[in-house]
């Protein structure tokens, strides 16, 4: 059963920036899965909406570029720690992460782009729109604390399509 949005909302926000998350992102028959932290769930352009920043020089970004969906599974044990710190520290370029952090993919509900198995909360979202963070527009220290090397993130927007737990798998 899918919950709404907001159900388990304190739990991913905490959880996502506290330990992080599995970002999946499907092109062809390539599965890529990688480590987000930073990110958002709100509520825009009337619709749920999962925000992520990839680096532009992740792969998972260019996967991303030729796709409109992804989907964040969100693990809420310590647990899945090493596996978080395995697929943030390795490229999918040439490595299987799946593999090197044991994981398992799953079908997602709505989506060819499948979920980790061993997470505990999902999201499936569709690309609505994506923007590159212009350095010119950062205010503050911003730029100086998180862009020291110059490696800026795109921005994409998922309208979350449907949202459930591991109990719902």
């Amino acid at each position: 059963m899918a919950v709404e949005f907001i159900r388990y909302l304190d739990k991913s926000i905490k959880y996502l920036h506290r330990q992080g998350a599995f970002l999946t992102v499907k092109k062809g028959d390539e599965v890529n899965v990688s480590t987000i932290s930073w990110g958002n769930i709100g509520f825009e352009w009337g619709r749920p909406v999962f925000t992520i920043l990839v680096r532009s020089s992740r792969h998972n970004h260019e996967l991303l570029q030729d796709n409109d969906e992804f989907t964040v599974s969100i693990p809420t044990t310590s647990t899945m720690k090493k596996a978080l710190n395995k697929v943030g520290s390795l490229s999918g370029r040439d490595t299987n992460k799946w593999e090197e952090a044991n994981l398992t993919q799953y079908k997602a509900k709505t989506m060819d782009t499948p979920v980790v198995k061993e997470a505990n909360i999902f999201y499936e979202c569709k690309i609505i729109y994506n923007h590159k963070v212009d350095p010119k527009m950062l205010r503050g220290d911003v730029d100086v604390t998180s862009y020291m090397d110059g490696d800026y993130h795109e921005i994409f927007y998922g309208e979350i399509i449907t949202s459930y737990t591991k109990d719902d798998l």
